[in-house]
């Protein structure tokens, strides 16, 4: 009896897929979130269907044959303000990325308890006055907040300082999935509730900066927390057009909380990171462009996989040469021209170097990129 009742339950799913399937095909603005459910659940050849129509969706709103990318150095931010005698200076850090390539330093992290008061905007200060044309990507809504409390004014005003030192736009990392309960199931209680990440990003995007908007998927949440989400993205997009991409990445055994380390032990299924991302494709066509890979955190096949199933970006090729800061979980991990070209022939694309607003870099700064034929 519970093999039939499985079998019938099975075969509804698959009903309830196919269903959706030609629904997204024709009108995925009018979909229900019951149907977007039922897409993120599909596989065998009908999450080979659904990632198809999701590349096509790619095609209609990106150029169809460039795979783009920015040369980037990410930072930790704990690590630089740190004064630690290890540590290569911040100055000589920014110079070094600029001189090797790079048009955007993403920096990320909170400044130590003991930094001055105004120590976030120090630190934008410095890279601004050592390379003042690379643009300067960092601080997470909750580092925007800590910056406002140490230095006693809104939110609001902080981020306007911040512009006006040489901010150029802010990390939307952090948001994890936009529901209070699993924030506070992630964070063991103290995360900051959805509200507070929404109000600070619409404050950036108030003040003239823009953002990414990232979704962190993969442990305790629902797929119809993973609809929420995507729709409150697009909500906030709808009203403040500030959004310049969206990356969606996979909790990863090895970084999970403690308090979860016992129920993170196996790796996101290739299947979920699939349909995850050709949902977050479709339900969001109109309103991003731009969806990009997390490759530090697939698998090459999987990467190339997704930017067959509706992603156009893979991102930064997070630079280093030979100073070697700390640089978080992405430290050490750098993609080559030579692997980036390799990827783009392999999926059909001709790699396209971009600034971090999706715009094409000067000319004294594009990089070169050897052909490699499909």
């Amino acid at each position: 009896m519970v093999l039939r009742e499985w079998a019938r339950d099975a075969h509804a799913a698959a009903e309830d897929t196919r269903a959706a399937l030609r629904h997204v095909a024709d009108d995925p603005a009018s979909l229900t979130d019951d149907e977007w459910v039922a897409l993120l659940g599909a596989s065998g050849s009908q999450l080979d269907e659904l990632c198809a129509t999701a590349d096509s969706a790619r095609r209609s709103v990106t150029d169809p044959d460039a795979l783009t990318f920015v040369v980037n150095r990410n930072l930790d931010t704990t690590v630089v303000a740190s004064g630690r005698s290890d540590v290569p200076a911040l100055d000589a850090l920014v110079d070094e990325a600029w001189r090797i390539g790079a048009t955007e330093i993403c920096m990320q992290g909170p400044i130590p308890d003991d930094a001055p008061a105004d120590g976030y905007l120090r630190l934008i200060e410095r890279v601004h006055a050592t390379a003042p044309e690379l643009h300067l990507h960092a601080f997470r809504p909750a580092e925007v907040r800590d910056g406002a409390r140490r230095m006693d004014i809104t939110v609001t005003e902080f981020l306007g300082r911040a512009r006006d030192a040489g901010l150029g736009s802010v990390p939307g990392t952090g948001a994890q999935v936009l529901d209070d309960e699993v924030r506070a199931h992630l964070s063991g209680g103290a995360a900051a509730p959805v509200s507070a990440w929404v109000s600070s990003i619409e404050a950036a995007h108030g003040v003239g900066l823009f953002s990414t908007a990232t979704l962190l998927y993969g442990h305790v949440e629902t797929a119809r927390q993973q609809v929420a989400h995507l729709r409150l993205l697009t909500e906030i997009q709808s009203r403040t057009g500030g959004f310049s991409e969206l990356i969606l990445m996979p909790m990863l055994p090895d970084t999970a909380p403690g308090h979860l380390a016992a129920t993170a032990t196996t790796a996101v299924s290739r299947r979920e990171t699939r349909a995850v991302h050709a949902v977050a494709r479709l339900l969001t066509l109109g309103h991003f462009d731009h969806l990009q890979v997390a490759w530090t955190k697939l698998d090459r096949d999987v990467v190339e996989e997704l930017l067959r199933g509706g992603a156009d970006d893979i991102g930064g090729l997070l630079l280093d040469g030979e100073l070697m800061p700390g640089a978080g979980q992405e430290a050490g991990r750098v993609l080559s021209v030579d692997e980036l070209a390799d990827i783009a022939a392999r999926v059909g694309r001709s790699p396209r170097q971009r600034t971090t607003r999706y715009t094409e870099p000067p000319a004294d700064r594009l990089i070169p990129i050897p052909q490699v034929r499909s």
